[in-house]
């Protein structure tokens, strides 16, 4: 028993019932009653018609279960030891405090400034 689909409404269509609509160019349709035949001589959109299975899925009726939104996996950043660095002395340098920071740059410098005049 084959079961075809009206080409308007989308609905299923049991033998013996229905009419079938074959145009010149060789296209078939079937439809499922008079009523849905009419719309579709009539040029109605099916995507407009409440009832139809094309206006269901386009304003997402009766979609029994619903999806959830996937989580997407956020990358956690860990810190590692680099060359002539060890993990330890990252962390260290990472949670200086300000003053430290800018004591350690002007020191630097003046090592620089002396370094510069020896020449």
């Amino acid at each position: 028993m084959k079961l075809e689909l009206c080409s308007f409404s989308g609905y299923k269509i049991h033998p013996g019932h229905g009419r079938t609509l074959v145009k010149a160019d060789g296209k078939t349709f079937f439809f499922l009653g008079s009523k849905v035949e009419s719309l579709f001589y009539q040029r109605k959109n099916p995507r407009k018609i409440a009832w139809t299975v094309l206006y269901r899925r386009k304003h997402k009726k009766g979609i029994a279960t619903t999806t959830t939104k996937r989580r997407t996996r956020r990358t956690q950043k860990f810190t590692r030891s680099i060359e002539g660095l060890s993990k330890e002395r990252i962390l260290e340098l990472k949670n200086q405090s300000k003053v430290q920071r800018q004591a350690a740059r002007q020191q630097t410098a003046r090592k620089a400034r002396a370094k510069k005049q020896g020449k």
